[in-house]
Formats: C-alpha cells, structure tokens, sequence
C-alpha cells in the first residue's frame, strides 16, 4: 500500500467568493468559511467583536463585514494556530492598530489640506 506523502495531499483550503448581499445566514456563513453552524454560535460568544442581528425565532443574520470577520477568526485558529484567547488578543491589536492608523491617516489629511492652502495663497502672491 502506497504512503502519502506531503505532495501528494492536497487540501484545497480556499473559500467561495462571498455574494454581494446584504445579509447571511447562519447556515450560508457556515459554507462560505467553512466552519458548522455550532462554531460560529460559540465564536459569537468568545469573539465580543461578532455580533449577528437576530431577528424572529432568534435567527441570526451576518452582515458582510462579520463574514470577513469570521474567516479571518477561522485563519487565526485554523492556520495560524492560535488559541481562541490568542485570536482574541491578535484581533484586540489589529483593532488597535486599525484606530492608530485612522487617526495618522486623518493627521495627513489635514496636514495636506494646510499644504494645499500654503501652495493656493503663495500662486495667488506670485500671480498677482
């Protein structure tokens, strides 16, 4: 009987594109990351930043952003490794990060803003 080796197995870790919709359900989220629908229910309860609209009956509906949320989740457990505390940790930071990086973001906005008004009033001077 013949061994399998690394190359020869192939695990086809890619995920369907995610549809342009509005909302998903739980069961549709399910097969677009690749976890059960009881994993994702657990997840809403480590993971503060996952939070579906639940509608009648409890039914949960997971917005676009959530789905990106949830694969990303998926990575950090899955691929990466990482403990649910872990995953909770790294995305903490990435959020933070994300805030800092607006804020620098907005910081170079308005400094290009202040240039811009500097450039207007020294072309107006050499104009006029």
């Amino acid at each position: 009987m013949p061994t399998e080796t690394p190359e020869s197995v192939s695990v086809d870790t890619a995920l369907p594109p995610i549809p342009a919709k509005r909302y998903f359900t739980i069961g549709e989220v399910s097969e677009l990351c690749g976890v059960k629908a009881h994993v994702l229910r657990y997840w809403e309860q480590e993971f503060s930043q996952l939070k579906p609209v639940k509608r009648s009956g409890n039914r949960r509906y997971y917005q676009h952003h959530e789905v990106l949320l949830i694969r990303k989740i998926r990575h950090l457990l899955y691929d990466e490794g990482f403990t649910i505390s872990g995953a909770r940790n790294r995305l903490d930071e990435a959020a933070i990060q994300d805030q800092e990086n607006a804020i620098a973001a907005e910081q170079a906005r308005a400094l290009l803003i202040e240039l811009r008004a500097e450039i207007e009033a020294t072309l107006g001077v050499l104009r006029g």
